[in-house]
């Protein structure tokens, strides 16, 4: 064993906990200190949790979400309305979209959004698959609920232009102000959108 790893016993966890979104190096640290110092027993049931979900997660051959099975269970719901395919980017937006209750239809989950910056293309977000699902004689009209980023929009668009000329009724979710949000403290942009889309 090296003098390096021997002074710092604990730079591989602070290294793969830094692959987590939002967490850099202090953060990783206070983790990995708090792990091994006052949850050594958190610690097992994490390490647990992830080879266990390597070993068992796979992605739904429909929808592309996450799965214990080769179909999920919203694609195996034979009461979902066939004829409504909404496309998320995660598996936490179709979460998020499952929530609110107020949506019956089937899903697919993209996986990503085009993000030429971070060298993220079309042929990494699974379109040749959301291609297929679309036209698979049931679907009558694809909801597009990406984010309303740069990017989201980019991926909005691009996915409707593929839809549109293979005949598809594609429509996008409303932006508009937040229920509960007093105006004066909604930007601008999202005003202006409520104008432009109102009822």
């Amino acid at each position: 064993m090296s003098e390096t790893s021997d002074a710092q016993p604990l730079q591989p966890l602070i290294a793969a906990l830094r692959h987590l979104p939002g967490v850099g190096v202090k953060t990783a640290q206070r983790m990995a200190f708090h792990l091994m110092q006052r949850d050594q027993a958190g610690a097992r049931q994490l390490a647990h949790a992830l080879v266990h979900a390597l070993d068992t997660v796979v992605h739904c051959q429909r929808c592309h979400t996450f799965s214990h099975q080769p179909i999920c269970p919203i694609c195996s719901d034979s009461g979902r309305d066939t004829a409504r395919l909404c496309v998320v980017e995660t598996p936490a937006d179709l979460a998020a979209m499952e929530r609110t209750g107020a949506y019956q239809g089937c899903y697919f989950v993209l996986m990503g959004r085009i993000s030429p910056m971070d060298g993220v293309g079309a042929a990494d977000i699974g379109l040749a698959q959301l291609l297929e699902r679309a036209l698979d004689g049931q679907v009558q009209e694809v909801i597009l609920a990406t984010s309303f980023t740069t990017e989201g929009e980019a991926t909005a668009h691009l996915v409707a232009e593929l839809l549109r000329a293979r005949g598809l009724q594609v429509t996008r979710l409303a932006r508009g102000v937040p229920v509960g949000s007093e105006l004066e403290y909604v930007d601008l942009g999202t005003i202006a959108h409520a104008l432009v889309e109102r009822r």
